[in-house]
């Protein structure tokens, strides 16, 4: 497990905005069309440091737009007939590997799966060789990868967009459907609560470049020595400053949690050495999500993970309560990666309402 640069173990309130509506004035009064309007063909998708509020909620949109017609009302959407996708795989994945394959497949398209001994990418073939052959053969390519440098790289020398399917500094795809989840959810994400309660990840990055964007406040617990990216901090900080948002940093699980209306947790317990697994455990005493944890939190409080969990990280009786989402979170990795795919790859406009965010 990597560690992060050091960072001040607690950041005050940006803002003490705390009451936002549920839906802006700049959304309500210009609605669908203008959102609509924010789309995203042939761009890659390597963080979501890079994308706007409106494209962010875009892409729900469009994936929401996507389930609703094809899960829901039976519709056959083909609307990647005749295009291919490479999924290059350094790390093994079920979610994102399932929700992908069979994405692109239900909506037409042909998906080509690669993991590292297919490519070796960077030794067998440098990864500009790489870039500039998959642009020939495919139509855009997912990868999910240790280095986000290699990602970087192989944007810049692709001709089609790039998605990043995981790497060590961000997963934008998972907080996608992080959001689609709780958009559903609480049929809102503006002025939301997130209180995150572990180590400092990249699932935890990939928040914190876009929460405030959305109107959401976050809430960071970690122990000394796991802190997020000294850069990340700083960009997020700037940007719930910009958004009005709050944005706490602390050591005590019980505060992060207080008034929190979703507890978020990652694999904080991974698969390193045994001592290393036995200093974290002692590392995290306390961070495990339980009903007590969420008793500081707002009646409603619900909770999520992005999978897959060990029981040190939240107790049974909460993964698996009526507060738990994280299934409904697991399927919508599917659509949102759909609706990311064809907002990338076409000029598809979503035919249901906007929701509110």
């Amino acid at each position: 497990m990597r560690r992060h640069q050091p960072a001040p173990n607690n950041l005050p309130l940006l803002s003490l905005e705390v009451n936002r509506p549920f839906l802006s004035t700049k959304y309500a009064s210009t609605g669908a069309a203008s959102l609509g309007a924010a789309g995203v063909k042939g761009r890659s998708f390597l963080t979501l440091k890079d994308f706007t509020a409106d494209e962010i909620k875009n892409l729900l949109w469009v994936s929401g737009d996507l389930k609703q017609r094809i899960k829901h009302e039976k519709q056959y959407l083909p609307l990647l007939q005749g295009k291919s996708i490479a999924m290059m795989f350094e790390k093994r994945s079920t979610r994102t590997r399932m929700s992908t394959e069979t994405g692109f497949a239900l909506l037409g398209g042909h998906p080509c799966f690669l993991i590292s001994q297919d490519i070796h990418l960077g030794v067998n073939e440098s990864s500009t060789d790489t870039a500039r052959v998959l642009s020939g053969l495919c139509d855009i390519v997912l990868a999910r990868v240790y280095s986000h440098p290699m990602l970087e790289e192989l944007d810049k020398d692709a001709s089609i967009p790039i998605i990043n399917g995981m790497s060590d500094l961000y997963h934008p795809i998972q907080i996608l459907a992080d959001f689609l989840t709780l958009q559903e959810h609480y049929g809102r994400l503006d002025g939301l609560t997130v209180s995150w309660i572990g180590d400092g990840t990249n699932v935890l990055h990939s928040f914190m470049m876009s929460a405030a964007k959305l109107g959401v406040h976050l809430r960071i617990a970690k122990p000394k020595g796991y802190e997020p990216e000294g850069s990340v901090i700083q960009e997020a900080q700037k940007l719930a400053k910009q958004h009005g948002t709050q944005l706490v940093m602390t050591s005590d699980p019980m505060e992060a949690a207080r008034g929190s209306d979703v507890l978020v947790t990652d694999n904080w317990l991974g698969m390193g050495q045994e001592e290393e697994k036995k200093q974290r455990i002692k590392d995290f005493h306390g961070y495990q999500i339980t009903m007590q944890t969420g008793s500081v939190a707002n009646p409603g409080w619900t909770f999520l993970h992005c999978l897959p969990r060990k029981q040190e990280e939240v107790d049974e009786e909460v993964f698996y309560s009526s507060r738990s989402l994280v299934f409904p979170e697991a399927e919508n990795r599917k659509w949102t990666i759909m609706g990311l795919m064809v907002s990338l790859l076409t000029d598809y406009t979503p035919k249901s309402p906007m929701p509110k965010f």
